[in-house]
């Protein structure tokens, strides 16, 4: 009966077990998902498989494979984790999860984990306790532990494991950084033993495992240099080589692990950096930080104890939860087709054009042709632009080939996707046309006739306006109901966002069908409808200009911005300011006040730094200085400035409080005047594509934590004291009466 029992919960989690030449080979295929996800259940179901292997006298080792295409297994299941209530629960799954490993860590015969596609978070745990890791070369296969991103740490056993196999310096970079790393990498630290081409990962398992279980057990030492050890007892035993530590930096990094002086040394200033770039508002990495470090100091036992109990205090964090939400976000939006019509097909997109060679128009044939991968034809009115644009994209990949993320023949393939020149050659038989040229409603108008004469019926007009309205911009097309906006974020193969903009009449497969392109560029995709400033741009103006108006009260700059980074913006205002560039924001006050009245109208401050040439880091002339390694204020821009070089003091959270309220009122007014469809999008819009700051989950989840009546009543505050620049969005007075939060509890 317990058998039956096992067997079937085997059968559930998606297990299959198969001996091949005294090799079991564990097949994991989790039923009806397309990746492989760690939960209880799977844990259980593995160890039942892991018994049968070790009674079987006919098998000698294990090897661990994905059923998945593309996956081996892509972290712990967080629906689970959402499940728990309590700080007690989350340890006490996380030591349920330490346990399960340490079996397999001891686990009498040798298991190799054979990885292909994704190995993350659990997933890597899993295979850290096993004996053996080979990994794919398929660029699909990436290895790291990516908890912090979530607001958590590893919580079965990866703390501990991790730097003992790889070193800590080298574990620390990987947990507190949650940063992912190819096969390459991955070798070169010691991560995985080895790399091999995809067709091979199962034999090559087999032919491992077999190996391993006839005697040689092969250790790495701080993923440098290899020791083959004989070993008797739990494999066996063959006499072996060893391979020296020949590298200084290495010795260096074991001298300064390996005594306590020197521990002290690495994570006083790792905790120095990390709180740098944290400023204290993500407490996982430092509680990784701290697990790491108790292990190293006090032993395994009581490493993995702090993982538990640190585990525990973080699932229940607000901060992982506000993490955890954006990550569901932004998963439903990958399965969304961005209509309301579920049945809107995309169709098939096999070339683009784009029309402008600047920054953006480079920027966008990079992530059309080398991410989505499609021929790109581009044009510029003149060879110059033209050129640098094929300039941007070649400068990209080179980066990319420094860091060996790309071969020099791969990037080579990737830019003969892409071809450049003065007129409409090569148009023909695009699909869809990117436009990026200068922000004037007559320029595009002219520019989509003569797309429209050069095109197929099919081909879709897609505008990177940020101001422009795409109900405008549909005026002047013949196909209308195929005319919409895709608004870039620069640097566009950097920043994640993409922020679609569909007017009345734009078609539902058209919609579709650009919602597919931004995710196989691999943008975070929003849809919202038509506007002036649509989403983004018009939450971001009553953010800068409460900047520009603290700067005319008498604040100084830095004071300012280091408020708005200590609220847990990237950056301060006036530094996005000035990489912005100070004149674009002074053409966008203008469009924004005739929009929407004088509570959007910019102070005039700004006027006299514009007249007198400062651009910004562009013309290296702005509210910072350039001209060496360390960026300081100019502080000969205040006397451009009211109150001269008499700066004011301001408290800084009042300072922070009143920008930061200003996008959120604004997108309260975005949702309740249909511009967006959901809160959902309006935290991931914000906190993608401008910077707000991720712990607090978004405008609307911030309006939620600090409850729609207290937003209020701060902005009826800062009304009193400023004016109907901060009047309360009529939505959110509804709100208030109603007893509703933006996002249902």
């Amino acid at each position: 009966m317990a058998a039956m029992k096992a067997q079937e919960l085997e059968a559930k989690q998606g297990f299959t077990y198969q001996v091949e030449d005294t090799v079991a080979v564990l097949v994991f295929d989790l039923p009806g998902e397309s990746v492989n996800t760690l939960s209880p259940e799977t844990g259980e179901a593995f160890a039942s498989l892991l018994s049968r292997a070790e009674k079987d006298p006919a098998v000698k080792a294990v090897v661990f494979i994905s059923g998945k295409k593309d996956n081996f297994v892509a972290g712990a299941k967080i629906d689970f984790l959402q499940t728990i209530k309590t700080a007690a629960e989350a340890t006490a799954a996380s030591r349920q999860g330490q346990q399960g490993f340490d079996r397999l860590d001891a686990f009498p015969k040798p298991v190799v984990a054979a990885i292909h596609g994704a190995c993350l978070g659990g997933g890597l745990e899993w295979a850290l306790a096993c004996d053996y890791r080979i990994a794919t070369d398929s660029p699909k296969t990436t290895l790291g532990l990516p908890e912090v991103q979530l607001g958590l740490i590893p919580g079965a056993g990866g703390t501990q494991r991790l730097p003992a196999l790889i070193g800590a310096q080298a574990a620390l970079d990987l947990i507190l950084t949650g940063k992912n790393v190819k096969p390459a990498k991955a070798k070169k630290l010691g991560l995985v033993d080895e790399v091999v081409p995809t067709p091979l990962l199962r034999s090559l398992a087999v032919r491992r495992a077999r190996e391993l279980s006839e005697g040689l057990k092969v250790e790495r030492i701080h993923g440098q240099g290899l020791k083959a050890v004989a070993q008797q007892g739990k494999k066996g035993g063959l006499g072996g080589l060893l391979l020296g530590l020949a590298n200084k930096e290495l010795w260096a990094e074991v001298a300064l692990e390996d005594n306590p002086v020197g521990r002290k040394i690495l994570f006083d200033q790792a905790r120095k950096q990390l709180r740098k770039k944290t400023r204290g508002k993500y407490p996982a990495p430092e509680r990784a930080l701290q697990a790491i470090r108790i292990g190293m100091d006090s032993g395994r036992a009581a490493g993995l104890e702090a993982e538990a109990r640190f585990f525990g205090e973080l699932v229940v964090s607000d901060v992982s939860k506000r993490l955890v939400e954006i990550f569901f976000a932004t998963t439903a939006l990958k399965k969304e087709n961005g209509t309301s019509n579920t049945d809107a097909k995309p169709r098939e997109v096999k070339k683009v054009g784009v029309l402008g060679g600047g920054l953006m128009g480079g920027g966008i044939a990079y992530v059309s042709s080398v991410l989505q991968g499609v021929p790109v034809r581009v044009k510029d009115k003149d060879d110059l632009g033209a050129g640098r644009a094929l300039k941007q994209v070649q400068s990209i990949l080179d980066e990319r080939v420094k860091k060996r993320s790309l071969t020099w023949r791969e990037s080579a393939a990737k830019m003969a996707l892409i071809t450049a020149g003065t007129g409409y050659e090569g148009f023909k038989n695009v699909d869809v046309v990117i436009e990026a040229v200068f922000e004037d409603l007559a320029l595009k108008h002219r520019i989509i006739g003569e797309v429209e004469a050069v095109t197929g019926e099919h081909c879709i007009f897609a505008s990177n306006t940020s101001s422009i309205p795409i109900t405008e911009l549909a005026k002047g097309s013949r196909r209308p109901a195929q005319v919409i906006g895709m608004h870039y974020f620069s640097p566009v193969h950097k920043m994640p966002l993409l922020e679609i903009i569909t007017h009345e009449g734009t078609a539902d497969w058209v919609t579709a069908t650009c919602v597919e392109i931004g995710k196989k560029q691999g943008k975070t995709v929003i849809v919202v409808n038509d506007g002036p400033g649509f989403y983004t741009s018009r939450i971001l103006s009553p953010y800068m200009n409460e900047a520009a108006y603290l700067l005319a009260e008498g604040a100084d700059i830095a004071e300012l911005d280091k408020a708005l980074v200590e609220f847990g913006f990237p950056v301060g205002p006036i530094t996005l300011l000035d990489e912005v560039g100070i004149d674009v924001a002074q053409k966008v006050g203008p469009i924004m006040e005739a929009a929407f009245g004088k509570r959007m109208a910019a102070p005039k401050a700004l006027e006299k730094v514009v007249s007198e040439g400062r651009l910004g880091r562009k013309n290296k002339k702005g509210f910072y200085t350039y001209d060496g390694k360390k960026k300081d204020v100019d502080v000969s821009v205040y006397e451009l400035l009211p109150h001269g070089k008499n700066r004011k003091h301001f408290d800084a959270r009042e300072m922070a409080e009143r920008c930061a309220l200003q996008m959120v009122n604004e997108a309260v007014r975005c949702l309740g005047e249909g511009i967006l469809r959901s809160p959902r999008d309006g935290d991931v819009g914000a906190i993608f594509g401008l910077g707000f700051p991720p712990f607090l989950g978004g405008p609307f989840r911030y309006a939620d934590s600090i409850g729609p009546a207290e937003l209020l009543r701060r902005l009826e505050h800062y009304q009193d004291k400023y004016g109907e620049r901060f009047t309360p969005a009529p939505s959110l007075i509804d709100r208030v009466k109603a007893g509703k939060t933006f996002h249902a509890k």
